[in-house]
Parts: C-alpha cells; sequence; structure tokens
C-alpha cells in the first residue's frame, strides 16, 4: 500500500480524492491540512492528516508518503496576492520538496486555459499561476501527471471522460470523475509524464487515459 499526500485535501475535490483513496486496495490517502480544526472529519473516515501550510515551510509532510496529489487552489473569493501565494508558489514548493524526498509520482490538478491565459481574461491571474506551476513540474526530475480539467460541477460520477493533450472544446466535467481520473494516474505505468485535458464524454476513464 503506498502513502498518497493529499495537499488541498479539504477542498471539495480533495475530499473525494481521499474517499477514493480510502478504499482503494493499493493506496491509503494522507491528508494535509491547514488548521487542525478540520481534522476531525479525517479521523471520523479513519484517514491520516499531517497540518501544512502552502504559504509556509511544509516539508515535513513528505517524510512519510509515496506519492502526491496536488489539489490545492486559493479559491475563485481570494485575490490575486492569495492565487500567487498559493497556486503558483505553493505548488512550486511542493514540487521541490517532492523531488528532494524523491517521490514516485506527482500528480498535478490544473485547469483547462492553462496553456493560454490570456484567453480567459477574468481567470488570466489564477491560469498563469497553474500555468508556471505545471511548467515547473514538467522541467523537475520527477515522474509526473498533470490533468487539467474543463469547468468543474458538483454531479456524480459517470466514470466516463473525452481526453486528449489539447481538447480543442470547453466542456464541463464532475469533481467525482476529476478525482479518480488524478487516483488512476498515481499508478507510474499510467500518462506518466504527460500533461492533458479531460471533460465528460463517452470513454472509460482507465481506457481513455491509457490511450497516453
Amino acid at each position: 500500500m503506498d502513502d498518497v499526500l493529499v495537499i488541498g485535501a479539504n477542498g471539495k475535490t480533495g475530499r473525494l480524492i481521499c474517499k477514493i483513496l480510502e478504499q482503494s486496495d493499493h493506496y491509503k490517502p494522507y491528508a494535509m491540512l491547514r488548521h487542525e480544526s478540520q481534522v476531525n472529519y479525517f479521523k471520523n473516515n479513519n484517514i491520516k492528516t499531517v497540518i501544512g501550510d502552502l504559504e509556509e515551510d511544509f516539508s515535513h509532510a513528505f517524510k512519510h508518503t509515496d506519492k502526491v496529489i496536488f489539489a490545492a487552489g486559493s479559491g475563485g473569493n481570494t485575490g490575486d496576492d492569495k492565487t500567487e501565494a498559493v497556486d503558483k508558489n505553493g505548488a512550486i514548493k511542493a514540487i521541490d520538496y517532492a523531488e528532494a524526498a524523491q517521490i514516485d509520482k506527482f500528480v498535478m490538478l490544473s485547469s483547462m486555459g492553462t496553456e493560454n491565459p490570456s484567453q480567459m481574461k477574468s481567470l488570466q491571474t489564477y491560469l498563469e499561476a497553474k500555468k508556471a506551476a505545471d511548467e515547473h513540474l514538467q522541467s523537475s526530475k520527477l515522474d509526473f501527471s498533470i490533468v487539467r480539467p474543463g469547468s468543474l460541477t458538483d454531479k456524480n460520477a459517470s466514470h466516463k471522460i473525452k481526453a486528449s493533450e489539447r481538447l480543442g472544446e470547453f466542456g464541463e466535467i464532475s469533481r467525482e470523475d476529476v478525482s479518480f481520473s488524478l487516483v488512476y494516474c498515481l499508478n507510474k505505468k499510467h500518462a506518466s509524464k504527460k500533461t492533458f485535458e479531460i471533460i465528460k464524454g463517452e470513454t472509460p476513464i482507465e481506457e481513455a487515459i491509457n490511450e497516453f
């Protein structure tokens, strides 16, 4: 069983990732949380936790883990400074810590539109931050998968997606399907050193990702 550090575990998508990992035969979730007040939910679900702040030194979180899923985000109601601190600098620190700890696989939750941030003015700062983090991961020595979903919904998983390095179209996808996709990428054989976009589709997740 591999321990998987989930950064951003208390977010909507992060909680889904932890739930999927907890039910897995291959992985155990290790939830990184910013505040002690967030621990009880995970403790009640038998999930180990570690306190770490993306704006501080959180290198200690990587001492007892094999793989990483980065699913943190500053949220839509924060300013540019917080976006820069979390989505860019926090992610870059996580990549550096993972490299130093010789983590087996780093799976990054990114976003569609990251290739050309200027095309989406309302999200430009956020997408520029994600782009910088993605490029840092791509240039690292880590094995990685970078998953760029469309607009996230709270619908139930269909377990089917459409995936391509560049889809050429925007669309939506459930957080649950994104979570299953991220967990599937933890395997070193799946989408190794690949960056790709996903939206809802008709192809089973495993089949769609195995195309890479």
